[in-house]
């Protein structure tokens, strides 16, 4: 039976509402940077990233379209693998989602004052990095996400719909405009670095593409807050996807096709745009556009801040309900159905991601979150299978078809987001997310459910998901993505390998699931009644 003395989530979303929390989500600071950034990686080509982006994406979305709809729990991404593999890979996907919710709070605000420095150029430094002053602007923001997110879901739905509609319009606008100063001619211009196949699929992470598309995974966070789950999550992951490439695709080659021939003569990585689409319009003499880009920068990332900053309650609230964080953090408040505990949480750590030098530039927190979320994408079709083969009955009221042969390609796209991110990233998250054992054993030594056997039985469906931290560490190491400028496995053959390989572990987590999946069908129903 479910906790009466705790509150539960309201049942007030529906179809257009997750869709426009996957949309809201999906154009946020993605929009203001990733076109630019993504000629610098790949040049006139960079149209190709988005196109793989979106494919790898929409088949990892499909993968939780179906679990979604069997299975609309709150923080789905974090509960399906503790369900499918127990607590062991339960607690590392609850710490890395932990880090990588709370890294785009960060982002966005970042996106926010990066854009504000048009107007002011007090609020960052020459390298992207905040003054004191901008510093400030960054948190006043995380603190408004928090008071509004404080409310009631209805309200937050609802504003999040008026938002993602009102930043359609400058979108569009930019792309009708900018087409009559369109230059095919831009398209044979080279100079991309690294440029060819290697700039492409480096620009899939670095220039923020799959971090824009991660939107997707709001639909499945707030699945427990669905009117009809079942039917809006698959719909709403897929249309979100869907829309979201269309306006990515149109904006990039609009962006190649409307820079000024004469800013091009060092290529497109000596294109210096701080500001890029305000820019670009000053450049082109369009002030009215510039200012009306620059004001959708506040908005924008905004919106998509906040989006974040509810999310990442829910996946803390997720994490906690699995059994391996505090308690306190997974208690709802009965009067909004808010996890107001879990609030608290995000706020300190959305401000925790802006402290560390490593990451105070804006491209260098999408590479680190975008990095920690296919982290997470990885166990999500080994998690589908596994129920596929030890739970063949649940319901599922959306079946993925042709599933033995999207699932693989799904932990093989989501590997290679992670490779591409470069060893800087890898090297940094990886070890921090071995290390997080720690705190894993500290918490099951003092719950006495956690006995010896059962801690020994899920370590043994966890192993591969440890193996496969070590392999990626290593790949990336020796690959062409490493530190250095000599490297074992040139491009793209470290791509091709990197991929194969990694099927091994895709295989190996399948096999090793639990027998039984510990999920409680009882408190799912109470969960969702």
């Amino acid at each position: 039976m479910a906790d009466q003395s705790n509150g539960s989530f309201k049942r007030r979303l529906s179809t257009l509402d997750l869709t426009f929390l996957g949309l809201g989500s999906i154009i946020g600071s993605g929009w203001l940077y990733a076109a630019a950034t993504g000629a610098k990686y790949a040049g006139p080509y960079a149209w190709i990233s988005w196109l793989l982006g979106a494919v790898i994406i929409l088949l990892i979305g499909l993968v939780y379209a179906e679990l979604g709809a069997a299975l609309p729990v709150a923080g789905g991404f974090v509960r399906y693998p503790d369900y499918t593999h127990g607590s062991v890979v339960g607690f590392l996907i609850g710490f890395i989602s932990m880090l990588a919710y709370s890294a785009v709070i960060s982002i966005e605000s970042q996106a926010v004052r990066g854009y504000l420095e048009y107007w002011f150029s007090s609020l960052g430094h020459k390298d992207g990095t905040p003054t004191f002053l901008g510093f400030a602007i960054q948190i006043g923001l995380i603190v408004l996400f928090f008071i509004l997110n404080y409310w009631s879901v209805a309200f937050f739905g609802k504003l999040n719909t008026i938002l993602t509609v009102f930043k359609f319009i400058v979108p569009s606008l930019i792309i009708i405009v900018l087409l009559f100063h369109f230059d095919f001619s831009n398209f044979s211009v080279s100079g991309a670095h690294p440029g060819g196949a290697k700039g492409i699929f480096a620009a899939v992470t670095g220039a923020g593409i799959v971090f824009a598309f991660n939107g997707f995974r709001q639909p499945i966070e707030f699945a427990e807050e669905a009117k009809n789950p079942s039917k809006s999550i698959p719909l709403s992951i897929i249309f979100s996807i869907l829309i979201g490439l269309a306006i990515y695709m149109l904006l990039q080659v609009t962006y190649i096709g409307a820079v000024p021939s004469s800013m091009l003569s060092d290529g497109w990585a000596g294109l210096h745009f701080k500001s890029p689409w305000a820019d670009l319009a000053s450049a082109l003499g369009i002030v009215w556009l510039a200012n009306l880009v620059l004001l959708d920068a506040v908005i924008s990332p905004s919106a998509t801040g906040n989006i974040y900053f509810s999310a990442t309650a829910r996946s803390l609230f997720a994490w906690a309900k699995n059994g391996y964080f505090f308690k306190v953090f997974q208690k709802i408040d009965k009067r909004s159905g808010l996890p107001r505990a879990a609030l608290w949480l995000t706020l300190a750590l959305a401000i925790i991601w802006m402290l560390p030098y490593r990451f105070q530039a804006w491209a260098d927190l999408v590479d680190a979150s975008t990095s920690l979320k296919a982290l997470t994408f990885v166990v999500g079709p080994v998690s589908m299978m596994a129920l596929r083969q030890r739970l063949p009955d649940l319901k599922r009221p959306f079946l993925l078809r042709g599933a033995k042969l999207i699932t693989p390609l799904a932990f093989m796209g989501a590997t290679l987001v992670i490779y591409w991110s470069k060893w800087k990233i890898v090297s940094f998250i990886i070890p921090i997310i071995i290390i997080s054992l720690v705190f894993y054993f500290i918490f099951t030594a003092k719950d006495a459910s956690f006995t010896k056997e059962k801690i020994k039985r899920h370590l043994q469906s966890g192993w591969w998901l440890i193996a496969y931290y070590i392999f990626l560490l290593i790949l990336s190491y020796i690959g062409s993505y490493g530190p250095g400028n000599d490297h074992w496995i040139s491009a793209p053959w470290d791509t091709a390998i990197t991929a194969i390989l990694s099927l091994f572990f895709y295989v190996w987590g399948v096999r090793t699931s639990l027998e039984k999946p510990q999920i409680d069908m009882q408190q799912v129903d109470d969960e969702n009644a």
